[in-house]
C-alpha cells in the first residue's frame, strides 16, 4: 500500500517568523517545526507500507504522486488549504483521508470532502483504518471515543522528515490539561486528566533524534506541567539522559504560569536543558482571567511570576488575548504597560476567538454574540467571530492594530530587552542556532536588520546589549531578530492604509502595468484586471494566454514588486498557456516576488502540470480545469 501524508501550508502569522527565516537564519531552515502528528501516524502503519510525508511548508507538493491513499491533516488555520488539497487529490482519482486537530474537533465539516475522516487520537483508530482499507472495507468515519494510553504511541518516523529544514524538532510527552480555560479546545479534545508516555519511551525518541544530530527540541505538550509530579520525573530523566550520553539537547516547551511558584520545578527545568517556555498569560487584568476561568494566573502577581521564571534561566514566549467581557479600550494600555515592563519580546497577542465546540463558543452562541461566517480559527488576524462586550467591534480591531504598532517600534524592542535582561540568567542560544552559526547570523542581521533601520536603530541596539554580561549577548541579538520579524509582519499585514488612496494606488499600478505590457495585451497574450476595489486588501489579476518573452516578465516583475511592497494588495496570476521555453522566465519572476508569496495566488490550468513547476510552500497554488 502506498501512502502519501500531507501537511498543508500554514497561512503566515507571527508564528511564522518569516522575516527571520528569509533573511537571518540559516538558509536551510524554512520553518519552525515539523509535522509530528504525521510522523507518528507513519509509525502506526503496517510494516511493508510505502510511506511518504510531504510538508507543504518546506517543499512543494507532488501533483501526480504514486500513491494509493492521500492523507491530509490540518489545524483550524489550515482548514481552507486542507479543503483545497482534499478536493484536488480526490478529483485526480486518489482515495483521500482527512485528519488532524480540526477534523477531530469538527468531523462533520469533512464528510463531503474526504472518503474517510479520522477524528481523534490516532493510536487505535488509524491501525483499524489500515486493516479495513487493505481489505477494501474502509468506513467513512473512524472516531476515537475512549481513552488512549500514550504507552501505545510509537516512536515517530523522524526518518521520513527533512529535519534539517526546521528550527526545532518536536516531541510530545503528555496530552490533556487540568485547567478549564473557557476559550481552549484542548480539554475538549484531550480531556482534563493529563496522560503521559513512559520515560523510557521518551528516551527512545531522543535516541532517534540524537542519531540524526538534532540538538533543538520542542515539547509540544499543551501544558508540560499539567501533572507536576510526573513532570518533575521527566525533567530528572532528561537531565540524566543528557549526562549519560554526553549530549546537549536544548529544550523548549509550553507550560502554565504556576511554574513560577515551584522553585524545585524551575531548578529541574534548568538542569534538564530547557532554555525557554511558552506561557499563556492572556491578560494582566485579574477580572478577565477569572472570567475565562484561568485561575492559575491569579495566584501570584503576574510580573513577579515572570521575573521568577527569568531568574531560573528560562526565557518566555507568551500569549495574550484582547476581547474578554471585562476588556475595555483601557485594556490596550494595560497590555502595553505589562508587556513592556515584563520584557517579553515574543508577545503573541490575539483577538478573542470562539473556537467551535469550546465552552466559550457555546456561551456566546447562547448570548447571540457570534458573528456568522467570520474567522473562528486564527486569532492573529484583524478580525474575529466574537462581538465584544466592553467596547465596539471596530474599536477593538483598531486598538489591536495600534497596540502592535506601539510594541514593535525600535524603541519598544530595545526597552523590552533591557527590562528582561535585568532578571534573566544566561540561557542556551536562542532560535535553534548553534555557536558555529552565530557569526554568519550576526552578519546577516547587521546587513538586513540593523543597518536598514538607520542610525537611531543602531544606537538603540548598542544601548540594549548587555556588554558587561557577554553570555547574554546572543539572547539580546535573538530578541532583536524576533522583534524585527514581528514588526515586519505588522507592517505587511496590519498597516492601516486609507481605503480610497489604496484603491487609487491599485488602479494606478494596473494602468502602469497595462501600459508597460500593452503590445502583449493587444496580441491577446496577457490580460490585466482588477479583481476587487472595495477595500485596502484589493487585488490585481494577470492572465497569461500566450507567448511572453523575457522582457515582458522583467517589466511585470518590476511593477508587481512595487505594488506588493507599497500596498497590502494581493496578486492573482492565472496561467492558461505557457510554452516550455518560457518556464525559466516565469521562475525568475516568481523568485523575485517570493518574499510576498503569501499574497500571491497562482492558478494553473491542469493541462500544464508537466510544464509549470511552482513551489506551493511559497505561493498559494491552485489548479483549474
Amino acid at each position: 500500500m502506498r501512502l502519501l501524508l500531507i501537511n498543508p501550508r500554514f497561512p503566515e502569522s507571527f508564528w511564522s517568523f518569516k522575516w527571520a527565516v528569509d533573511t537571518v537564519l540559516p538558509k536551510t531552515r524554512k520553518t519552525v517545526n515539523p509535522p509530528l502528528g504525521l510522523a507518528t501516524l507513519a509509525g502506526l502503519c503496517p510494516e511493508g507500507w510505502d510511506i511518504q510525508i510531504v510538508d507543504e511548508n518546506v517543499e512543494t507538493l507532488p501533483l501526480a504522486p504514486e500513491a494509493d491513499i492521500v492523507g491530509i491533516c490540518g489545524m483550524g488555520v489550515q482548514f481552507p488549504r486542507q479543503k483545497e488539497l482534499l478536493a484536488y487529490y480526490r478529483k485526480q482519482g486518489y482515495y483521500v483521508v482527512a485528519g488532524g486537530s480540526y477534523a477531530s474537533l469538527c468531523p462533520e465539516e469533512f464528510t463531503t470532502l474526504a472518503h474517510t475522516v479520522v477524528a481523534g487520537e490516532a493510536e487505535y483508530i488509524w491501525p483499524a483504518f489500515c486493516r479495513d482499507v487493505a481489505r477494501g472495507e474502509a468506513k467513512p468515519l473512524y472516531k476515537e471515543e475512549g481513552e488512549v494510553s500514550l504507552a501505545d504511541s510509537p516512536v515517530p518516523r523522524f526518518d521520513l522528515l527533512s529535519l534539517d529544514k526546521y528550527q526545532a524538532v518536536t516531541l510530545q510527552f503528555s496530552r490533556g490539561c487540568p485547567f478549564r480555560c473557557e476559550f481552549c479546545d484542548i480539554i475538549v479534545m484531550f480531556g482534563r486528566k493529563p496522560r503521559t508516555k513512559p520515560l523510557e519511551q521518551v528516551g527512545r525518541e531522543l535516541d532517534a533524534l540524537r542519531a540524526q544530530g538534532i540538538e533543538h527540541v520542542f515539547f509540544v505538550d499543551d501544558n508540560l506541567i499539567g501533572n507536576k509530579k510526573v513532570a518533575k520525573d521527566l525533567l530528572r530523566y532528561l537531565a540524566e539522559y543528557q549526562r549519560r550520553h554526553d549530549y546537549r539537547f536544548h529544550f523548549g516547551t509550553e507550560a502554565s504560569l504556576n511554574l513560577a511558584q515551584d522553585a524545585e520545578l524551575l531548578r529541574l527545568f534548568r538542569e534538564a536543558g530547557f532554555g525557554w517556555v511558552f506561557i499563556g498569560i492572556e491578560s494582566p487584568d485579574e477580572e478577565s482571567l477569572k472570567e475565562t476561568l484561568k485561575f492559575q494566573n491569579t495566584r501570584q502577581d503576574i510580573l513577579t511570576s515572570v521575573r521568577a521564571v527569568y531568574a531560573a534561566g528560562l526565557d518566555i514566549f507568551a500569549g495574550f488575548i484582547i476581547g474578554f467581557d471585562h476588556d475595555t479600550e483601557e485594556t490596550f494600555d494595560k497590555q502595553y504597560r505589562f508587556i513592556m515592563e515584563s520584557g517579553i519580546q515574543a508577545s503573541m497577542i490575539g483577538l478573542l476567538t470562539a473556537i467551535p465546540k469550546t465552552p466559550l463558543h457555546a456561551r456566546l452562541a447562547k448570548e447571540g454574540r457570534l458573528i456568522a461566517n467570520a474567522n473562528s480559527t486564527d486569532n492573529v488576524k484583524l478580525g474575529t467571530n466574537v462581538l465584544p462586550k466592553g467596547m465596539g467591534y471596530d474599536e477593538m480591531v483598531a486598538g489591536y492594530r495600534a497596540l502592535h504598532e506601539r510594541l514593535f517600534d525600535d524603541q519598544g524592542i530595545a526597552r523590552r530587552i533591557r527590562n528582561k535582561l535585568r532578571y534573566l540568567r544566561p540561557a542556551p542560544t536562542p532560535l535553534g542556532i548553534t555557536v558555529g552559526q552565530l557569526p554568519r547570523l550576526l552578519w546577516r542581521f547587521a546587513v538586513h536588520g540593523l543597518l536598514r533601520g538607520g542610525p537611531r536603530r543602531v544606537a538603540l541596539f548598542v544601548g540594549s546589549i548587555p556588554w558587561w554580561r557577554p553570555r547574554l549577548i546572543p539572547r539580546a541579538v535573538g530578541d532583536w531578530v524576533v522583534g524585527l520579524s514581528m514588526r515586519d509582519y505588522v507592517e505587511r499585514h496590519f498597516r492601516q492604509v486609507e481605503e480610497g488612496r489604496a484603491n487609487q494606488r491599485l488602479r494606478d499600478a494596473a494602468q502602469r502595468l497595462e501600459k508597460a505590457l500593452r503590445r502583449y495585451g493587444e496580441a491577446g497574450a496577457l490580460e490585466v484586471s482588477l479583481n476587487d476595489v472595495r477595500s485596502a486588501a484589493s487585488g490585481l489579476s494577470l492572465r497569461l494566454r500566450g507567448w511572453l518573452d523575457g522582457r515582458a516578465y522583467r517589466r511585470a516583475g518590476r511593477h508587481l514588486e512595487r505594488l506588493l511592497a507599497g500596498t497590502r494588495s494581493s496578486v492573482t496570476l492565472h496561467i492558461d498557456q505557457l510554452h516550455a521555453a518560457q518556464a525559466r522566465h516565469l521562475e525568475r519572476l516568481l523568485h523575485r516576488l517570493s518574499r510576498y508569496g503569501d499574497r500571491i495566488r497562482i492558478t494553473v490550468h491542469e493541462r500544464l502540470r508537466g510544464v509549470v513547476t511552482i513551489d506551493s510552500s511559497v505561493f498559494d497554488l491552485r489548479f483549474e480545469g
